[in-house]
């Protein structure tokens, strides 16, 4: 019999106790009443959307500042707290939570579009057992439960205050968080194996996408245009839609549209909308930071049906199809230096967007054809030797994140003890 079942065994052999959130404690809101300026060398750091969504424990290696006044009312950040992600392009995306395990050096405040919630007694639940319990299957279905919207889904804090959770002993708290955290461990060092692979990927493709002085170049608004997303959409029209659309996320994550797409829209006969095209390149128009702001994904597949973007997304066609290899551009509109003149584009305070006019005076390489297939072969076989789920380290990674799902869901899972009355 392992220590868990001793501990079960010993503390809870009847279950554990359940209770709703509204009764364990309550939410607080993030960032309120800021302008562009605030954000300037501002004098305290604060938690972004992407450390929240990226991170079961909240990353404390902090540059994101915002000024903030001596006689100013906002919400700080405590050690304990589970910080949720307030909305996403999709459902299935928000809600994602991140927890405080360490007790901060300095005041912490939250960026806007997230919210947190702190246990009234902290003695209730260890922050190491609860940056687990929170991203689990069970009790991500039913904050899924809690968001609404069309284009973009919000999550309800009061339909949150109504989700219950387990609260088994600290003993047992202690054992589940010791075990998965020996999961994670393994996972992380797998991770910054690949992490190493990517950066030997990413100075040769710098490399390889450095061009001489010789090389011909073009402003994008000499090589094509830029078109927008869907528009005049509201929410009806994306039940039991009849087209497909490319998400946002799409876009954000792949070097190549995933074209094995599941989100539909209605588009009648007679609209007007634009289609995305083999060979177009799409952005994201905008992000929390510069930095992830017009991040690029080319359709390198023939569609076998039309295909709409998302309204938070714009994309570019070429003038000339022949110009440019699809698999050419993905690499090249993720290249360092690329990255830098698009995010240069962009500006904003809390949400920064990216502008298509000043996306029209980038300067890009237009070298010959077959220059450009002798660079695809090479990155090709990087970027299977990273991102393959077939085969190395990610297949790994993936069977390994798997394993350590099932056992989180399997631990995490409690029978319900009686409360007599």
């Amino acid at each position: 019999m392992s220590l868990l079942e001793d501990l079960i065994n010993k503390y809870c052999p009847d279950g554990v106790e359940y209770k709703t959130l509204s009764k364990l404690g309550s939410f607080y809101a993030g960032l309120n009443g800021k302008n562009k300026d605030d954000f300037k060398d501002g004098n305290a750091k604060y938690i972004t959307y992407m450390n929240v969504f990226s991170n079961l424990s909240v990353n404390l290696n902090i540059n994101d500042t915002v000024q903030i006044n001596e006689k100013e009312k906002q919400n700080i950040v405590k050690y304990g707290d589970v910080i949720f992600t307030g909305s996403s392009e999709t459902r299935e995306e928000c809600g994602m939570s991140s927890v405080l395990t360490k007790e901060p050096k300095e005041k912490l405040y939250l960026n806007s579009f997230c919210f947190g919630f702190r246990f009234n007694d902290k003695e209730i639940m260890l922050p190491d057992f609860s940056k687990y319990l929170f991203r689990s299957i069970e009790l991500r279905k039913k904050i899924i439960k809690t968001a609404s919207g069309v284009t973009r889904y919000n999550v309800s804090k009061k339909k949150m205050e109504t989700i219950s959770i387990p609260l088994p002993p600290i003993e047992v708290q202690k054992e589940i968080a010791h075990i998965l955290d020996t999961f994670t461990v393994y996972q992380d060092c797998i991770n910054e194996e690949l992490t190493l692979r990517k950066k030997q990927y990413e100075y040769y493709r710098d490399k390889l996408l450095t061009f001489k002085n010789n090389m011909e170049y073009k402003t994008l608004s000499e090589l094509g245009s830029f078109y927008a997303g869907l528009n005049g959409k509201n929410k009806d029209d994306f039940k039991d839609g009849n087209a497909k659309y490319i998400t946002y996320m799409n876009v954000f994550s792949n070097l190549s549209v995933n074209l094995n797409i599941n989100d539909t829209v209605q588009i009648n006969e007679k609209e007007k909308q634009n289609i995305v095209k083999y060979g177009d390149v799409i952005f994201t128009g905008s992000s929390e930071t510069r930095e992830e702001c017009g991040m690029s994904s080319v359709l390198t597949k023939e569609p076998k049906e039309k295909l709409y973007l998302n309204s938070f997304c714009f994309g570019f066609r070429f003038n000339d199809k022949e110009i440019m290899l699809p698999d050419f551009s993905k690499y090249l509109f993720r290249s360092t230096e690329l990255r830098k003149k698009i995010i240069k584009t962009a500006s904003g305070v809390t949400r920064f967007n990216v502008s298509k006019k000043k996306m029209e005076r980038i300067l890009i390489p237009v070298p010959p054809l077959e220059e450009q297939e002798r660079i695809v072969k090479i990155l090709d076989r990087f970027d299977a030797l990273c991102n393959d789920i077939s085969s190395g380290l990610p297949a790994e990674i993936e069977m390994r994140k798997k394993q350590y799902e099932y056992y989180r869901d399997k631990l995490l899972t409690f029978k319900e003890k009686k409360i007599k009355e």
